[in-house]
C-alpha cells in the first residue's frame, strides 16, 4: 500500500485546487497555501520554470513539500499565444470571462477548422532537500467560434479537445474533462511517478 503524502499547494486558485485534489485524493492529502505566502511573480518564461518558481518558494516557506503547476494555452492562428501569459491574457488582473472575451476577439473571423490549440500544464513536486518530480500533460484540439457549456472554468466554454465530439470542456461531466483535459493527464502521470517513487 502507498503511503499517503501530504503535499502544500501553491495555487490558491480554488477552482483549480479542487481539479487537483480531485484527481491526486487517492494518495495525496492537499494542504492549502498558508495565507502570509504570498503569490510569487511568474517569470521564467517556461511552464516548468514557472512552476518550479511557485513550488520552491511554497516549499521553502512550509518546510513542507509542495506541490505546483502551469499552464498555458498555445494557439496556431495566434503564433501560439497566449502561452505562458494564458491566465493574463487580458490582463494582470482579467477574469475568466475577460481572457475569454479577447481571445474570440483575437481570431474573429478565423475559419474553426484554423483555430487549432493545444493546452498544456506541468505538474511539478519539490521537496525539502530539492528534489523534485515534474509530469506533462498535452491536450490539443480548437477554439470554438462562441462559448458553449455552463460547468468548468478558465477557457473551459471555449475549448473544443480532440476526441471529445465537438463538445467544449464546459459541455462534459468532470469525469469525462478528467480523463482528456490537460490538467488531467499531467496530474494522471505525476500520481503514478509519486506511486513508484
Amino acid at each position: 500500500m502507498v503511503e499517503r503524502l501530504q503535499l502544500v499547494c501553491a495555487s490558491a486558485n480554488p477552482d483549480k485546487i479542487a481539479e487537483i485534489s480531485a484527481i491526486l485524493s487517492d494518495i495525496v492529502d492537499l494542504l492549502p497555501r498558508p495565507p502570509e505566502v504570498s503569490d510569487v511573480v511568474e517569470d521564467a518564461g517556461t511552464l516548468l520554470g514557472n512552476a518550479r518558481l511557485k513550488a520552491m518558494a511554497v516549499c521553502a516557506a512550509t518546510g513542507i513539500a509542495a506541490l505546483a503547476d502551469d499552464t498555458g494555452l498555445f494557439v496556431d492562428a495566434l503564433d501560439g499565444e497566449p502561452g505562458v501569459e494564458t491566465a493574463y491574457f487580458a490582463g494582470p488582473d482579467a477574469t475568466y470571462a475577460e481572457n475569454r472575451a479577447k481571445m474570440l476577439a483575437a481570431l474573429d473571423g478565423v475559419a474553426l477548422a484554423r483555430r487549432s490549440a493545444q493546452f498544456r500544464t506541468v505538474a511539478l513536486v519539490v521537496w525539502p532537500d530539492g528534489s523534485e518530480l515534474a509530469a506533462e500533460g498535452v491536450c490539443t484540439g480548437l477554439i470554438a467560434e462562441a462559448e458553449s457549456g455552463g460547468r468548468g472554468w478558465g477557457y473551459d466554454p471555449l475549448f473544443i479537445p480532440d476526441g471529445g465530439h465537438g463538445r467544449t470542456f464546459a459541455q462534459m461531466t468532470e469525469g469525462e474533462k478528467h480523463a482528456m483535459s490537460h490538467r488531467g493527464l499531467a496530474f494522471a502521470a505525476l500520481l503514478e511517478a509519486l506511486r513508484k517513487r
